[in-house]
């Protein structure tokens, strides 16, 4: 049983009464009346912890209430303010500074957070459940190597501690180590602790098992599928909109972008020839692919659009394709997506991978496609390319591309919103 935290010091137990009459305005949803009998208690006993307490608590009440980031951060303020005090309990200090940076996290604070967290390490250093926050504070910033040191120390202190587990393997996997990440993953989310079910692990431990060589990979994405992490077994995206229709492979008729579809095959030969141009200058424009989804080979992309924003320098190198895009919002406007050249070399495999959202169809315009050796795989069925012809695809279904040819692949990239999404969720979905 969790024993109930201790917040009265010994001169907080002689007002108790009226710190509970405040507390039961709070606990009803009366925020404003429990707002200002904290505010009073705080005005006559300035020493109070638990005064002070409480009116943290209601100012972060008001600010969910009113939406007010700046009401927030008074909230923040007043958390420290409570730390602070004379003789305050070790419990109250605990859920003072956690809250706080939980809140400054809310509010995009990562670094503020992170000192808030530290300071909860430095005075509970045995606490291993802060300092597994603190990790992933690191984390949130992109100090993985930080990151990484605080979850090799709770290691040291509790080798069985399932979020330590589970956060050190992703790290590792990130790291591309493959091999030594997979126990860590597994064990992590056997262990059931608090925090390691969540879809990134199931995600991550599947594809290190993939690369591995692993059929095992598919029970993992099964289990992540029955816990509700994943639309299917197939289909593993995690920034998903529910509801949408979900199927590996699409036509234009289905899409509703007949004309996009049309403009681009009509157009195949313009679209290819200033892709063409761009890859025979000198400074090579096409960047290789750096999302570490390459088992082997050479793989570059020239990016014109990137989540709904235009690449203007790019497209001054092939005007006539960004002219032409720029008739269809569906593309342009896609924030969750891209629009790309696309060159593979021979001897290259892509890793089966998923896409991270299912707001978004993929078109790959056939450019310059070498007779044989070329194909995708989409869920469980093979196609191939033609030059001048769209193949259209959810690239939120597991997808795997092999380039065996004598020559390169050149292809063009349109990334589209679903069809089904309403013009209001476009608008406000945020970009990916």
């Amino acid at each position: 049983k969790k024993k109930k935290p201790k917040l009265l010091n010994k001169f907080d137990k002689t007002i108790k009464a009226e710190l509970d009459a405040a507390e039961k305005l709070r606990k009803k949803g009366k925020v404003e009346e429990a707002l200002r009998a904290f505010e009073a208690l705080v005005n006559q006993y300035p020493q109070s912890p638990r005064a002070r307490y409480g009116k943290a608590q209601s100012e972060d009440d008001l600010a969910e209430k009113m939406r007010s980031n700046e009401m927030l951060q008074q909230a923040i303020n007043t958390y420290d303010e409570v730390v602070s005090l004379p003789n305050v309990p070790s419990d109250l200090i605990k859920l003072s500074l956690k809250r706080e940076a939980d809140r400054q996290q809310f509010l995009g604070r990562m670094r503020g957070s992170l000192l808030t967290l530290q300071k909860l390490v430095q005075l509970f250093p045995s606490e291993t459940s802060f300092k597994n926050d603190l990790g992933v504070g690191y984390l949130l910033i992109g100090d993985n190597s930080n990151a990484k040191k605080v979850y090799e120390e709770v290691l040291s202190l509790a080798p069985n501690d399932g979020f330590a587990k589970v956060h050190y393997g992703f790290i590792l996997k990130a790291e591309n180590k493959i091999a030594e990440s997979i126990p860590y993953l597994q064990e992590g989310l056997e262990s059931g602790d608090p925090g390691t079910d969540d879809g990134r692990f199931y995600f991550h431990l599947g594809d290190a098992l993939q690369r591995m060589g692993d059929k095992e990979a598919y029970k993992w994405y099964e289990l992540g599928y029955q816990r509700g992490h994943f639309a299917s077994v197939w289909q593993r995206s995690l920034y998903n909109v529910k509801g949408l229709r979900a199927q590996p492979w699409w036509t234009a008729r289905e899409t509703g972008y007949t004309e996009l579809v049309k403009a681009l095959e009509k157009n195949w030969k313009l679209i290819r020839d200033e892709g063409l141009a761009v890859m025979d200058k000198k400074r090579s424009l096409f960047l290789p692919e750096d999302e570490n989804l390459r088992e082997k080979g050479d793989w570059s992309q020239f990016t014109l659009w990137q989540q709904g924003r235009k690449n203007e320098n790019a497209c001054k190198s092939v005007p006539k394709t960004c002219a032409l895009l720029e008739r269809f919002p569906e593309a342009t406007g896609c924030r969750r997506g891209q629009i790309k050249y696309s060159i593979m070399h021979p001897g290259t495999h892509v890793w089966p991978h998923t896409g991270p959202t299912n707001c978004r169809l993929r078109m790959h315009l056939g450019l310059v496609i070498p007779k044989e050796g070329c194909r995708i795989r989409c869920a469980q069925e093979n196609r191939e390319w033609e030059e001048g012809k769209v193949l259209i695809f959810d690239d939120s279904f597991e997808h795997e591309v092999w380039q065996d040819a004598e020559s390169y692949r050149l292809i063009f990239i349109v990334d589209v919103w679903h069809p089904e999404l309403t013009a209001q969720q476009r608008r406000t979905l945020p970009a990916i």
